[in-house]
């Protein structure tokens, strides 16, 4: 039913989880990682998830369909793009590979898609493992829907890629800007909002987001 892309660079501290929550609340999920050149343990670790058929039945709760795909000359727009050329799922989920899935309404989630196209989720910071307030960014993520979040801190609409879900269609038609650095999610969200569309917040679908020190998404922690 899902697809879900991944993106990774040196992600061995978290990316099992990742997958493992991916298998965990999915029913049966195809898994795309698109690798940007790890040079630690990342791929090895997503290499334990690939399903097999000499893996015994009652252990394949623990495997999933999982492909990995390498990028030269990354942006984040355009790894996601290559993600989605080989997604095979109606629906695509797009999960940041320092996040783990740890509540998913599927029935509501497919009901929102129908309606709405994309919608993402709730995320819970962590800091070195110690669950944070919702400051700066986090204080977006409330406990209730919202359409077309706007936010005062950014001045923008909000929009956050790191759990969000989209119908496949939409994502062939309408690709993320390959140029960019940074913030390919807010751009997104912007062109998609002043074509008339609509992206709802829905947390009852929510992440555990842990603290990387690369992130820039993090400021003010504590």
């Amino acid at each position: 039913m899902y697809s879900v892309i991944i993106r990774v660079k040196n992600e061995e501290l978290h990316i099992g989880q990742a997958i493992q929550s991916c298998i965990d609340f999915l029913e049966n999920p195809e898994i795309i990682i698109v690798n940007n050149n790890s040079n630690d343990k990342s791929t090895y670790i997503c290499r334990l998830f690939i399903s097999n058929n000499n893996i015994q039945k009652d252990s394949k709760s623990n495997y999933c369909n999982l492909k990995i795909v390498d990028i030269n000359e990354y942006t984040p727009g355009k790894a996601l793009n290559i993600g989605v050329n080989h997604c095979t799922r109606e629906n695509i989920i797009i999960l940041s590979s320092h996040c783990s899935i740890t509540k998913f309404n599927n029935k509501l989630i497919q009901e929102n898609l129908s309606e709405y196209g994309v919608l993402f989720g709730n995320q819970i910071p962590y800091y070195y493992g110690k669950r944070i307030q919702k400051n700066y960014i986090w204080s977006n993520f409330i406990e209730k829907e919202k359409i077309n979040m706007w936010s005062e801190s950014e001045g923008r609409y909000f929009f956050h890629n790191a759990a969000s879900i989209f119908k496949k269609e939409i994502l062939k038609q309408y690709p993320f800007d390959t140029e960019l650095a940074g913030k390919e999610d807010r751009y997104w969200a912007k062109d998609w909002i002043n074509k008339n569309n609509k992206i709802l917040y829905q947390p009852e679908f929510e992440v555990n987001h842990f603290y990387t020190s690369e992130g820039h998404t993090w400021k003010g922690i504590g």
